[in-house]
């Protein structure tokens, strides 16, 4: 069988590295740093360029549909409900398995829910918060973002929903093909109530202060904060109700695990991959903060000869050292690519400060550093690993690539001779 991520378009390593260099500095150099690290020019150089939120044109992306739904002529993409005039939301019952409401939401009698409506509802009920999108089968985050929107309850809510409502099941613009349908569900309780420090399921319409493109999922793409990003569907057109009792997503083809939340885990930025003897190695590199939070982050350096054996996955016997995790940023706009971000107004954030109520945020990333000490010449293997707040250390407590990519990320680096 084709995998799932097979069909997809997917962007190269490149976009993750955009989302660690991102010009003028807006990391903090943390204290935490021994006074070595902070006297070493090279890593203060990999510090000072990071930048925290992605620009929207630098996100990875994940996309399928044969036209792109995006690139369709503009007369098409008008008549597709795929433009901010345009787009119309159905939230309809289950014909199969019903649910008990007091209105629907249809195109056949014209009450299909309409952009300017959100934007009416947006008025008292909007939301913004920080979510890093990713997909549960790469190695690495796509970017991270400040979303905007509309909680989706409150769309829901506007149906009068009653009874024998189980899980919403939604899906995105789809050519008219039913063979290109993306779609995806969650239990009607997620949608409707919120975890403790987590954001809502959310219809948005922004990214990064900006009206989110299409090429991101606009207009509206639905935003699920604790997910990976095939919950996150592009170009939604539809919401339904229904009774059923199990998940429907597409996401379900590959042995994919669908009800999967985000894991903890590290990988890699800036790396020389050759180093002069003597010297010592600066490394940068972020961590993907999930369910379980962030404690530590940690590296490990080994002789490449002989190598670990292949069977291992796990490491738990390396001589693993504390890296540093920086704190947050000064300038979470830097050089005007995200667009305005007032932060008082976004969740988790203290409404006086501007600053997160706690660090790292939840379902986002954090930066981290370190420079490990000068070695003999030859060639190295350098690991980084996550500590959640559990104190598992990656690739546990869920090593299974299949409801998220976990696994340990190694770099080679060559010391010289001279």
């Amino acid at each position: 069988m084709t995998h799932l991520s097979d069909e997809h378009q997917v962007t190269s390593r490149r976009f993750f590295l955009a989302v660690l260099a991102g010009g003028s500095s807006s990391v903090l150099l943390p204290s935490d740093l021994s006074a070595q690290e902070l006297a070493n020019p090279a890593l203060r150089r990999l510090i000072e360029n990071l930048h925290y939120l992605t620009p929207a044109e630098q996100f990875g992306t994940v996309e399928r549909g044969n036209p792109l739904p995006y690139k369709l002529p503009p007369a098409d993409l008008k008549e597709a409900g795929l433009t901010k005039d345009s787009w119309k939301l159905e939230v309809v019952s289950d014909a199969d398995y019903p649910a008990t409401m007091g209105k629907q939401f249809k195109h056949a009698d014209n009450t299909a829910f309409s952009y300017a409506k959100l934007m009416e509802l947006a008025k008292k009920h909007s939301t913004r918060f920080i979510k890093t999108m990713t997909c549960n089968n790469m190695e690495a985050p796509l970017g991270t973002g400040i979303w905007e929107g509309v909680p989706l309850r409150d769309v829901i809510w506007l149906t009068e929903p009653k009874a024998n409502i189980r899980r919403v099941f939604y899906h995105g613009y789809h050519n008219l093909d039913p063979k290109q349908m993306f779609q995806s569900s969650l239990p009607i309780g997620r949608i409707l109530e919120d975890p403790p420090g987590m954001p809502p399921v959310t219809l948005v319409y922004k990214l990064n202060g900006k009206p989110i493109s299409g090429r991101r999922g606009g207009p509206v793409r639905l935003v699920v904060p604790e997910t990976y990003g095939f919950k996150s569907v592009k170009w939604l057109t539809r919401i339904t109700l229904t009774n059923l009792h199990h998940a429907n997503d597409t996401y379900h083809r590959g042995n994919n695990d669908v009800d999967s939340w985000l894991k903890t885990i590290a990988r890699f930025g800036s790396v020389n991959d050759e180093v002069p003897k003597g010297t010592p190695i600066p490394i940068t590199g972020l961590a993907q903060v999930g369910i379980s939070g962030l404690k530590k982050v940690q590296v490990w350096i080994t002789p490449s000869s002989p190598a670990q054996p292949k069977e291992e996955t796990r490491f738990i016997y390396g001589d693993w050292q504390d890296a540093t995790i920086l704190p947050p940023p000064t300038d979470w706009d830097a050089n005007g690519t995200a667009g305005p971000t007032d932060m008082q107004t976004v969740y988790g954030f203290d409404k006086q400060s501007g600053n997160p109520a706690s660090w790292p945020i939840p379902y986002t990333i954090a930066h981290w550093a370190t420079l490990l000490p000068p070695v003999p010449p030859g060639r190295y293997t350098i690991r980084c690993r996550t500590i959640d707040n559990n104190n598992i250390a990656q690739p546990l407590p869920r090593p299974f690539r299949k409801s998220g990519n976990s696994s340990i990320a190694r770099v080679t680096v060559v010391v010289g001779e001279s």
